[in-house]
């Protein structure tokens, strides 16, 4: 569903970021992370490399790296005001949109808990924690 729906593109938050392609419509289903399925003991490993990093975690037990084999997914950005939420089903990380979507507009999430407490946050919405929690 991610093909011609979503692009990774420069982005105002942070490096690349996702845009919708088209409308997006809300409360539906707008992509699914894509990338290596790896144990949570290898995830630990590649996050203590540091850098940028696109590991989302299944459960206790899987993760997916989307800095390999990824598609324009891995570069939702976070957002303190999110348009986008995320859930896991069957083994998969899917994402939702919270509302409409304008073609053109950044996708984000609310990273919260995230892999980088207490990063800086450069979301620029009026609801700016300061930090990624």
């Amino acid at each position: 569903m991610s093909g011609a729906k979503l692009v990774a593109k420069k982005s105002g938050i942070n490096g690349k970021g996702c845009f919708a392609a088209v409308a997006l419509p809300a409360r539906k289903k707008v992509g699914e992370l894509k990338g290596e399925r790896i144990s949570n003991r290898e995830a630990a490993r590649r996050l203590a490399r540091g850098g940028k990093v696109r590991i989302c975690e299944l459960d206790e037990r899987w993760s997916i790296d989307a800095s390999r084999c990824g598609d324009a997914t891995a570069f939702i950005n976070h957002s303190c005001e999110p348009n986008c939420f995320s859930r896991v089903s069957q083994g998969h990380m899917l994402f939702f949109a919270l509302r409409e979507i304008a073609s053109g507009e950044e996708l984000t999430l609310d990273y919260t808990p995230s892999q980088h407490p207490d990063r800086r946050c450069t979301c620029g919405s009026p609801q700016c924690r300061g930090v990624i929690k």
